[in-house]
């Protein structure tokens, strides 16, 4: 199982944060959702601001491009052995920089990727 960051977490259940939480959390994985806005999914408190976390396996993106160089070196701190870019969130820059870490990059969505068993 991969522990996962979902950044961009938030407690409006119509969000695909949201729902990828959920669905991470059925498949077995353990989930640590961050996020701006105070809450809970499914019984796990969303963490507010950059938490320390350590053996993140994959950080999945639900924020913007606009809003992501704010959580670079957040991100790159937390050694991520991948990032998952959600449709949306795609960002060349920081998949430059996250592949000269060594950091797999995938374009695709976190819930295709579980209900085809590809995550």
């Amino acid at each position: 199982m991969k522990k996962t960051l979902v950044l961009g977490a938030t407690p409006n259940p119509e969000r695909y944060a949201y729902m990828a939480t959920i669905r991470l959390k059925q498949h077995g994985h353990e989930v640590i959702p961050v996020g701006i806005r105070h809450g809970e999914i499914d019984g796990l408190p969303i963490l507010e601001g950059k938490p320390e976390v350590e053996g993140v396996d994959t950080v999945t993106l639900y924020i913007g491009p606009a809003r992501q160089p704010e959580y670079y070196d957040y991100i790159f701190s937390l050694q991520p052995k991948r990032i998952v870019f959600n449709p949306g969130t795609e960002n060349p820059e920081l998949v430059r920089l996250a592949q000269a870490r060594g950091i797999e990059t995938v374009e695709g969505c976190t819930l295709v990727m579980l209900s085809i068993g590809a995550y």
